[in-house]
């Protein structure tokens, strides 16, 4: 037996679980926030190695023999020949760079031509479209860039002590616009079609490979970045799709192979075991219930006690939530849309109902795109806060069309990341195969099946599709 961290830098705060490296059970845990003023688009990323020295205080860390590393995705560290960093990182959605992300995709020869190179269309968010940002707007800056590091790259980089050797893992680097996770390799012409100059990557990692060890004799694995940390903490698989709510929502589920596609809705990322990691935005989910519930004069968890007294297909209200544009569909400049207005159906309690449907509707659109390319969906854990409202654990089954998984509360990317580490640990002594991550128990969880209500769902789907197509006609064929 031995003991391994998972450390977490998420963009607030940074999280350490220490557990055990044969069952996985959470021995100690740390915490801290970053030292930052708001949710900036520029951080100095000295404040993540702030709050990773807080909340390893204490001693948290004895006794460790591995530490793996998740961050936040799509946060850039440009540095310059010496290793110091040219400007602070550029993290989070960065609105800044849309106008990039158009040029790029215009400079490629559009959508479809990124989506068969590197499996991504950029969006702003993305390390390649910030890259174009750089050079576009801070010339000078972009000039003196030697080499770009993501987030956990810069953190495992930093731990080891800053070697001549930097390293990355290859769900990181799927996502960032210019390495290709179904050919496993990097596209420096795309790095210098948005910076305009090479470029210094760093080199990519198998999932089971140790980026390096401390002087002190602790071994550091490959890292990677949150979404992919927290599937592997969550032990998805074939057959398992993940459904994050938040204000807006994400579907991802484990394939055999990367799905190229040329519509942009797919993200086609790797996972953290030699899979592939099939992403589907939509751009709302529990923006759509907020908006609902001030409306009505209530909160999330009373929106949720109104819905629960309508029945399915809310007397025939449907609401399309696009109430910020919407990514799946691609409706960029739409509305959201209420619909069957009757008098009958005119109460809070049918409106509640149908902003709960609406969200988990679009959501199943969203699931619906990834099973239209052949991923499995069998199981569906659904993670945030608004997993817990009576209201979606009732609909989501139904309109899921699978059994659906509501893991208890835990800090999955931390969980994933101290995995990473435990396995790297196992392969580096000759008791783990580096195909062979350890098997640790799975998350507590309450599961629900659609049973009889399947087809309920069904016709619920069928109403929402009906509404869908006459206002948005031949959305998803465009």
């Amino acid at each position: 037996m031995g003991i391994v961290a998972g450390l977490d830098s998420s963009s607030e705060s940074t999280r350490i679980v220490v557990c055990d490296t044969d069952t996985g059970a959470v021995i100690r845990q740390g915490y801290a926030p970053h030292p930052l003023e708001g949710r900036p688009s520029d951080v100095d990323p000295q404040a993540w190695l702030l709050s990773l020295g807080e909340a390893a205080a204490g001693g948290l860390l004895e006794g460790v023999q591995a530490i793996g590393v998740s961050a936040q995705q799509n946060a850039v560290v440009p540095l310059d020949a010496q290793g110091g960093t040219v400007r602070p990182a550029m993290v989070g959605g960065d609105k800044r760079a849309q106008v990039a992300a158009v040029d790029l995709i215009d400079a490629l020869g559009g959508r479809q031509a990124w989506a068969e190179a590197v499996g991504v269309v950029p969006q702003a968010p993305q390390p390649v479209t910030k890259l174009r940002w750089l050079a576009r707007t801070e010339p000078e800056a972009a000039q003196r860039t030697a080499s770009v590091l993501q987030a956990h790259d810069w953190l495992v980089w930093q731990l080891l002590g800053r070697p001549a050797r930097r390293t990355a893992d290859r769900g990181g680097a799927s996502g960032t616009g210019y390495w290709s996770a179904a050919d496993a390799s990097y596209r420096p012409d795309l790095v210098e079609l948005a910076l305009g100059q090479q470029t210094m990557l760093p080199e990519v990692l198998g999932p089971s490979e140790a980026a390096g060890t401390t002087p002190e004799g602790l071994l550091i694995s490959a890292g990677t970045g949150e979404t992919m940390a927290a599937a592997f903490g969550l032990g998805i698989g074939v057959g398992d799709a993940v459904v994050s709510l938040g204000a807006s929502g994400s579907v991802m589920a484990v394939h055999h192979e990367a799905l190229a596609d040329p519509h942009g809705m797919i993200t086609s990322l790797a996972d953290a075991t030699g899979m592939h990691l099939p992403v589907v935005h939509t751009s709302n989910a529990v923006r759509a219930l907020r908006g609902t519930a001030e409306l009505l004069g209530t909160d999330l968890e009373g929106l949720s006690q109104l819905a629960m007294k309508s029945t399915p297909g809310a007397h025939g209200l449907v609401l399309l939530p696009y109430l910020e544009g919407e990514r799946t569909p691609q409706l960029p400049h739409t509305a959201g849309t209420l619909s069957g207005l009757r008098r009958e159906s005119m109460k809070p309690e049918h409106l509640a109902r149908a902003a709960f449907e609406g969200m988990l509707c679009s959501l199943a659109d969203a699931l619906d795109v990834l099973r239209g390319r052949g991923v499995e969906v069998r199981r569906v854990f659904l993670l945030g806060p608004a997993a817990e409202l009576p209201a979606v654990q009732a609909a989501a089954p139904m309109l899921l069309g699978a059994q659906v998984v509501v893991p208890q509360a835990a800090d999955y990317a931390a969980l994933g990341a101290a995995r990473q580490a435990a396995w790297a640990l196992g392969v580096s002594q000759g008791a783990l195969g580096p195909q062979q991550p350890p098997m640790w128990q799975g998350p507590s969880a309450q599961v629900f099946e659609p049973g009889e209500e399947l087809p309920v769902g069904k016709a619920v789907r069928q109403q929402y599709v009906a509404v869908r197509e006459q206002t948005h006609p031949g959305a998803f064929e465009s």
